[in-house]
């Protein structure tokens, strides 16, 4: 995609077309945030697959390996689909990767509250239709969608303490910096360096909102760019061994063995057998 933004509708008939011919499992470079008013959503994202039904919000962050099929539900179909670029709204770009980290699809109820996000959808189509379309608009009436969500999500939690808050915003700053080094050959120590506080301190926030330590999360994020770039490259094991910071290539198939139940090789040949079928 090469503009900073763009919206557009998924209705009956481009769902039977997509759900006719669904694409392999991909990551793009942009950020995607679908809304749906009516239908079904079968999400490939994280290495399993889930199914949604309307009204739902549904967020994928820039490199997620995933594949999204609408469907149809009761004969109807009717999702916004909104993709943009990371530097189109910075500020809120990487506090999504927060909320969304490990839950990318969200199911809502009915009403006034789902109501005004398809609003704000509808009022960032109109403008993309104008003669001249002004992407300041857009980029303002897109933090409110995105507030909005936050919202409603939030309703579906506990309510956070103050200190709960404060760890979710170090836990945000956390996963951006992973993001930018979890190929290097890097520990915990030098995470909470960077955050300017204890290893300790940096491991409760973690196991507070993840329950997994900051090694456990490191490991996860390498897993998960291991298995997309088994799926799609042809890089062999011991070039992404070394693309993610790994000297040995014996250590990384033991520890992806023990993460995924199974060597780098065998999943590479179970999932294109399965994408295939």
């Amino acid at each position: 995609m090469n503009k900073l933004f763009h919206i557009f509708k998924v209705d009956e008939e481009e769902a039977k077309k997509i759900s006719s011919q669904p694409d392999e499992p991909h990551n793009h470079e942009f950020e995607e945030l679908l809304i749906g008013i009516e239908g079904e959503l079968e999400h490939f994202i994280d290495f399993n697959t889930t199914k949604i039904q309307s009204p739902f919000v549904s967020f994928v962050t820039k490199g997620k390996l995933h594949r999204v099929v609408p469907k149809l539900h009761n004969g109807k179909c009717d999702i916004w689909a909104i993709r943009f670029k990371s530097e189109f709204i910075p500020e809120t770009t990487f506090q999504l990767y927060s909320f969304y980290h490990t839950q990318a699809n969200l199911e809502l109820e009915k009403g006034h509250c789902f109501q005004r996000l398809v609003t704000l959808c509808e009022m960032m189509y109109a403008e993309t239709q104008q003669d001249t379309t002004d992407l300041s608009i857009i980029r303002q009436l897109l933090g409110v969608l995105f507030t909005m969500i936050e919202a409603e999500r939030k309703k579906l939690e506990p309510q956070d303490e103050p200190i709960q808050k404060t760890q979710h915003i170090s836990f945000g700053n956390f996963l951006t910096i992973l993001e930018e080094n979890y190929r290097r050959p890097v520990g915990v120590e030098f995470y909470a360096e960077k955050l300017f506080m204890s290893s300790r301190n940096l491991n409760i926030i973690c196991q507070n909102i993840l329950a997994q330590s900051v090694s456990e999360i490191i490991e996860t994020r390498k897993l998960i760019e291991a298995k997309n770039l088994l799926i799609s490259t042809e890089k062999t094991i011991s070039e992404i061994a070394y693309e993610l910071g790994y000297n040995e290539n014996s250590y990384f198939s033991n520890v992806f063995k023990k993460k995924a139940g199974q060597s780098p090789g065998k999943f590479r040949e179970e999932m294109k057998n399965r994408l295939i079928s």
